[in-house]
């Protein structure tokens, strides 16, 4: 039952995300339309011909109407073949393949951090609601919300890398060079990213954990002389699992986008930067490309989400 279950929810949610993936590209691609300026020209030189302008836009299929220009762009998207760079003439997958191991390593490692701080946090506050504890964590969640992660992030170059030298102010190193040196790189970034995080999570953990060890049942629990600690690890924390789960999808999308701000402050060739200088050139192929990727990867975690939400909690159909 509980494997038929979860197939029927992967076909739905497959389902669901179809026209979620053709919004969201057909927009991109319609907003860079509206974009001034024209590629064709750009690529043609400045001081090209009419004629030779009209060949580029023939050769790019850049003459076309939006609709066929984008039915063909998503025909090709489809079986794999995401076209080429219109600047550079190189395979936009092979560009993507490069840039998304440096975004998905920092977004992973400001996961991380943001659990291992942020749990043992909200536990800490909602361990003693309303005391000294639990007001300082608030307040420092509140503080790591309010700071921007671009301003954190030039405050760790200053500090941590070009203060101490201890961290490398720019650049990323692929992880076929060794854990070790990619780590070395993505640490700084991960913490910029991190900040809002750790704040998201205590604050959420706090409130779900205070209502759940408010309710009659572990009222009752506590009743029977079950200490405080065995009561938070193993019912208030289990029992907010979902909601954590829920958290943690939420924030895993949102670092993802924010990572745009992060890669252009420490120059990190990922996704971000890669769209930022697509949109900038008009690279439409680029653009469309890394959009139609960042939307799979949202599609995926938001799939294997709902796939734990039935693991954590039986009862959810």
């Amino acid at each position: 039952m509980a494997a038929s279950h979860r197939l029927r929810v992967i076909r739905r949610r497959l389902l669901q995300a179809v026209p979620v993936l053709v919004l969201a590209t057909f927009v991109v691609f319609g907003l860079l339309k509206l974009m001034p300026g024209d590629i064709a020209i750009t690529l043609a030189g400045e001081n090209a011909t009419e004629q030779r302008i009209a060949e580029i836009r023939a050769l790019y299929g850049l003459d076309r109407p939006f609709l066929v220009q984008y039915g063909s762009w998503l025909a090709n998207a489809v079986q794999g073949d995401l076209s080429k760079s219109l600047a550079t003439g190189e395979k936009v997958a092979t560009s993507i393949a490069r840039a998304f191991p440096n975004t998905l390593l920092i977004v992973v490692l400001a996961m991380s951090v943001a659990l291992a701080i942020g749990v043992p946090l909200g536990m800490l506050a909602a361990s003693r609601p309303d005391g000294a504890r639990d007001r300082i964590v608030t307040s420092v969640a509140s503080l790591g919300i309010a700071v921007p992660n671009f301003w954190l992030a030039m405050l760790l170059v200053a500090w941590l890398a070009l203060g101490t030298g201890w961290f490398p102010a720019t650049g990323a190193k692929p992880l076929a060079e060794g854990l070790g040196p990619a780590l070395h790189h993505a640490i700084l970034p991960a913490l910029a990213l991190a900040a809002g995080g750790v704040a998201e999570v205590s604050r959420q953990l706090r409130s779900s954990l205070v209502e759940i060890l408010s309710s009659p049942p572990v009222r009752t629990l506590r009743a029977k002389g079950l200490s405080p600690a065995a009561i938070l690890w193993k019912h208030g924390l289990k029992n907010a699992g979902v909601n954590l789960l829920t958290v943690t999808t939420l924030l895993f999308n949102r670092l993802l986008a924010a990572t745009v701000v992060v890669e252009a402050v420490f120059a990190i060739p990922g996704m971000g930067n890669l769209i930022v200088n697509a949109a900038l050139t008009r690279d439409l192929p680029v653009v469309q490309g890394v959009v139609f990727v960042m939307v799979l990867v949202v599609i995926t975690i938001n799939l294997t989400a709902d796939l734990l939400y039935t693991v954590l909690d039986p009862r959810i159909k």
